[in-house]
């Protein structure tokens, strides 16, 4: 649920037609979350097991398969700001955003022109364009962000990737403001739960515990970004749904709950949140740097490479959202 008290935001990390017309809007009546976040996956998975989208993908008969996604995305995005709308005329953030084409990933021009467009074809303010965290993204973010479009960057694995993020965003912000651009903001989306279901059976070989590396390369992260005190640029922290009974199921909300932060996650993690009496949670970051390092000191002393991890977990990340998007392509061609 929504903190004020700490300023911790709560997003919902789903989008589907039918749901957002039925139930989202009692989550946002109810205060839980304020915000909410799409990928291709998410996309992919609505738009090809949903029937809400038959009688618009019939109208659509002629058009290229990308062609008919945008149209699907953009109705669903527009539904979704426009109730989002009054949060954010409010400061209480009311964002909600749409991933450029993930074959895009490393094509800089190709990532802007896609970013504008879509922004202005949805046409609502409280839109954010979410850029991978590629090479070729760092230089997308600061000129969508200085042309008044706020910005996700998402797939953000890594301290370089974050501080990349973060030098494009800082960028983009003072930019706007020299070209009278209007509000923007900006989310560094550090994944969370992958690391541990990527990791955890080699630490407990290794009589390391489990669980822990995502929540500490996230509060390091989180830390860095705190530390440089931009107001309009927050750490978010995704990839937060747990898998199997090992963990609690809102384990990465309560491990990362902290001021100036935003949590998107499933319904269902958030479903089983307000089952555990949110009001209770409290504030897990930040965790001291010595603990962090201390922590990732072991880790390579026991042979784990960081650099590697980061980089396969990116690289699959990549891959994983090309695969949803062209599979979802492939059955609405």
């Amino acid at each position: 649920m929504v903190n004020k008290d700490i300023n911790f935001s709560l997003w919902l990390d789903f989008i589907e037609r039918d749901y957002l017309k039925n139930e989202f809007g009692k989550l946002l009546e109810q205060g839980i979350v304020n915000g909410a976040t799409s990928n291709p996956a998410i996309f992919a998975t609505a738009i090809t097991t949903s029937s809400a989208y038959k009688e618009q993908l019939a109208s659509l008969e002629g058009k290229s398969a990308k062609e008919k996604y945008e149209a699907l995305a953009i109705e669903d995005i527009r539904t979704a700001a426009q109730m989002l709308r009054p949060l954010y005329d409010k400061g209480n953030d009311g964002f909600i955003s749409i991933e450029v084409d993930p074959f895009l990933c490393n094509d800089t021009k190709g990532t802007i022109e896609e970013g504008k467009r879509l922004f202005k074809a949805i046409g609502e303010p409280n839109v954010m364009v979410k850029v991978p965290a590629t090479q070729a993204g760092y230089e997308a973010m600061t000129v969508l962000m200085e042309n008044g479009i706020s910005v996700n960057a998402t797939l953000v694995f890594s301290p370089k990737q974050a501080t990349q993020c973060f030098k494009a965003m800082t960028k983009g912000i003072e930019q706007g403001e020299k070209y009278g651009a209007c509000r923007v903001e900006a989310v560094i989306s550090v994944f969370v739960s992958r690391f541990d279901r990527a990791l955890d059976k080699e630490l407990e070989a290794c009589g390391i515990d489990p669980y822990k590396t995502g929540i500490y390369n996230a509060a390091k992260i989180y830390n860095m970004i705190e530390d440089n005190g931009i107001p309009n640029i927050r750490a978010l922290f995704a990839s937060t749904g747990v898998k199997g009974d090992a963990l609690p199921a809102n384990y990465y909300i309560e491990g990362l709950m902290a001021s100036h932060s935003v949590n998107t996650a499933p319904l269902s993690t958030i479903e089983a949140h307000l089952k555990k009496n949110p009001s209770e949670t409290k504030e897990a970051l930040p965790l001291d740097s010595k603990l962090i390092n201390g922590y990732f000191l072991n880790l390579e002393d026991n042979d784990f490479n960081m650099d590697k991890i980061y980089k396969t977990l990116l690289d699959d990340g990549l891959v994983a959202f090309e695969d949803s998007f062209q599979a979802m392509l492939d059955k609405i061609k």
